[in-house]
């Protein structure tokens, strides 16, 4: 019995001793308020400005230094012309100075035609593209080929200014 009544003393003494500890007491002296004046930071070197081109390597600046995405062939035919050529020679020269990008070059066709003979000759025009580019130096690897036939006309309508439109094999460069 006394164990029992030394033992209750011991945890009611502890119990006390630890709440006691918890109470907050108020500091006899407060720390000193801050400083009112920060010391001058030193002067900054000035920030360049803010680049206005396209960020290199993207699409914006394959279109700006390309000029355009895009070749034109004539009604049923996939060959190359001296303006093509032109184009195709730019796009080599961005490709070569960005050797980490791929693109998909994609043939298109106007809408006269059967949807397998336009498929096969959208094929035939970014093949084209693809030959000329690698010709060019760019490696085959980085360029793959799609042909959409008559399935994404650029220009709606049925005349010769549409098609014309809608005969191209272009170079897609992701973002």
């Amino acid at each position: 019995m006394m164990a029992r009544t030394t033992m209750k003393i011991v945890l009611v003494s502890a119990l006390a001793l630890s709440i006691s500890a918890c109470a907050k007491k108020k500091p006899e002296e407060l720390p000193p308020p801050p400083a009112t004046t920060a010391p001058a930071p030193a002067p900054e070197a000035p920030l360049p400005p803010p680049s206005t081109g396209p960020v290199p390597g993207s699409r914006a600046d394959f279109l700006s230094q390309a000029g355009t995405d895009t070749i034109h062939f004539a009604t049923d035919a996939y060959d190359v012309d001296a303006e093509d050529q032109a184009i195709l020679t730019r796009q080599a020269s961005w490709l070569a100075k960005y050797p980490n990008v791929s693109v998909t070059l994609e043939g298109h066709c106007d809408e006269r035609g059967t949807r397998e003979y336009n498929l096969a000759l959208g094929e035939r025009r970014a093949n084209a593209a693809k030959n000329f580019l690698v010709s060019a130096g760019v490696s085959a690897s980085r360029i793959s080929v799609i042909s959409y036939g008559k399935e994404r006309p650029v220009a709606t309508g049925s005349d010769e200014a549409a098609w014309a439109q809608n005969r191209r094999a272009v170079t897609i460069v992701p973002n």
